[in-house]
């Protein structure tokens, strides 16, 4: 592995004998300056990286020396404790980027758990950019309740370096702990909290005081989160990502508020209190920008939103929308939606009990301005427990429709067979029918220009090449019939 810089192991490493992992450290390069490692347990953390830290420390039998010059840190481990925080800073002393997630399967005792000890030692160098820790909520309800404002105010003095900020889980934290990390980092520009269950409109109420330039937040599950908060947030006009996924209270005026985002490129508003007419606010300027929307979970939202939205808009960047879990969302919006022309790259309206097989139709049948007819652009189509979606449905999610289709997510109970029968037709497609999410979510990959992982073969292409696309008439003269509803 000489000349390697990055090393990524997305893979339960406590898999390997301890000897089989210390021959992969061995053999590592000594410009290795990027680690990231699947699962790995806090306890062999300790083991690994303690070596770094001077011949105090018990004779270990792995002795990864090239750690020492380790920039970049992922973890994902089964309790993030103080111990394994304090052996990190200092035996990794040039790390500037520190991403850490546990997932506990029972609530963790004192000593297996992060305090505002632990967090004092984080950054000890100030020379940390971006910090991420979180406590995933995968398995049980668990915060890291050991932790407070405190905490942060011990940590802040350290963090005039910092550039990016994600904490999770961190339930004992109040406004005062935010707002004392935003007004010591200057240089912030990324700040994601998850589960802030103490966080309220006060937290942003003196930010245009600061010097901060913020360009992505996510603030998902703080639900004591008003219109307020969104309105002194909103005053970063340099806003590229919002992530505003289940504040429950946020309405029109948030929307008010972001209509003035000229380069907001995703905003996420799952499961808020926003209306059809709310939505009039990101035109015409917000929705020109945006490349990923997701208005998931808005129950007060109706077709009505679709024509609101995309009604004489013109060409638009938009390539991403989530219209999930609408319980009045039905054809009539997936015709107009066909009729915006826009091309659409991931599409998800799973769990809308009025879309039937209707809006497969018009979808399969919808030209774009970059493309005509049987060249829809979709790359991801979910529309998983839809209420009206039929057997029939599946003549239309064969070829030659949706051809650059790569994620298809449907029911497997409406006709297992026929599931079955489509997977096996289209290799290149990857159809789930057990309701998991497709895709990459995408705020995780807002830092890189809002950039797709797929496949570089296309199925589109394979089929010209194999002179394999046909259609019969019955479906032509329906695909005739639904083009005319569009048109």
């Amino acid at each position: 592995m000489q000349g390697l810089k990055v090393l990524i192991l997305m893979f339960d490493v406590s898999l390997f004998l301890r000897q089989n992992l210390a021959r992969v450290w061995a053999s590592a390069s000594e410009k290795l300056t990027s680690l990231e490692i699947g699962y790995i347990s806090s306890v062999t953390v300790i083991e690994l990286f303690s070596s770094n830290m001077g011949s105090h420390q018990p004779p270990n039998p792995i002795q990864p020396s090239i750690l020492p010059g380790i920039l970049k840190l992922c973890l994902s481990v089964n309790y993030i404790t103080d111990a394994m925080v304090a052996t990190i800073s200092k035996g990794l002393i040039f790390l500037t980027h520190l991403d850490l997630r546990d997932a506990p399967f029972v609530e963790p005792r004192i000593t297996f758990d992060l305090t505002n000890a632990g967090l004092q030692q984080i950054n000890q160098l100030g020379r940390l950019k971006h910090l991420s820790l979180i406590r995933s909520q995968e398995f049980i309800i668990c915060y890291f309740r050991r932790v407070n404002d405190l905490g942060l105010l011990l940590m802040a003095d350290k963090c005039a370096n910092m550039e990016s900020i994600c904490l999770g889980g961190f339930c004992r934290v109040t406004d005062t702990g935010i707002k004392t990390l935003l007004h010591s980092c200057s240089r912030l520009y990324k700040l994601k909290v998850t589960h802030g269950t103490q966080l309220s409109d006060l937290v942003f109420h003196d930010i245009s005081a600061t010097s901060l330039t913020l360009t992505h937040v996510s603030l998902r599950w703080c639900k004591l989160l008003t219109n307020h908060a969104v309105l002194s947030l909103t005053s970063n006009r340099e806003l590229k990502v919002l992530d505003l996924r289940d504040c429950r209270s946020l309405g029109d005026e948030a929307l008010r508020a972001i209509g003035v985002l000229l380069k907001l490129k995703i905003l996420l508003v799952d499961g808020s209190d926003i209306t059809d007419a709310g939505l009039s606010y990101l035109r015409p300027t917000v929705i020109n920008s945006l490349y990923a929307l997701s208005l998931r979970g808005c129950k007060r939202l109706t077709d009505k939103c679709i024509t609101i939205l995309f009604d004489g808009c013109g060409k638009l960047e938009l390539r991403d929308l989530d219209l999930s879990n609408l319980p009045n969302l039905s054809d009539n919006g997936v015709l107009q939606l066909a009729k915006s022309r826009i091309p659409f790259l991931d599409l998800r309206m799973r769990q809308c009990p009025l879309i039937g097989d209707t809006s497969i139709m018009a979808l399969a049948s919808m030209m774009t301005d970059d493309a005509g007819w049987h060249e829809s652009g979709l790359r991801l189509l979910d529309l998983y427990n839809c209420g009206g979606i039929t057997p029939l449905a599946f003549r239309w999610l064969k070829k030659p429709y949706f051809p650059r289709l790569k994620w298809l997510g449907v029911t497997g109970s409406v006709n297992r067979d026929m599931v079955d029968a489509l997977a096996r037709s289209r290799p290149f497609l990857y159809v789930a029918c057990d309701g998991e999410e497709l895709g990459p979510d995408p705020c995780d990959m807002s830092d890189g220009l809002y950039t797709h992982d797929y496949d570089e073969v296309d199925e589109f292409e394979q089929w010209l090449l194999e002179g394999d696309i046909n259609t019969d008439d019955e479906e032509m003269d329906d695909a005739e019939n639904v083009e005319e509803l569009i048109m």
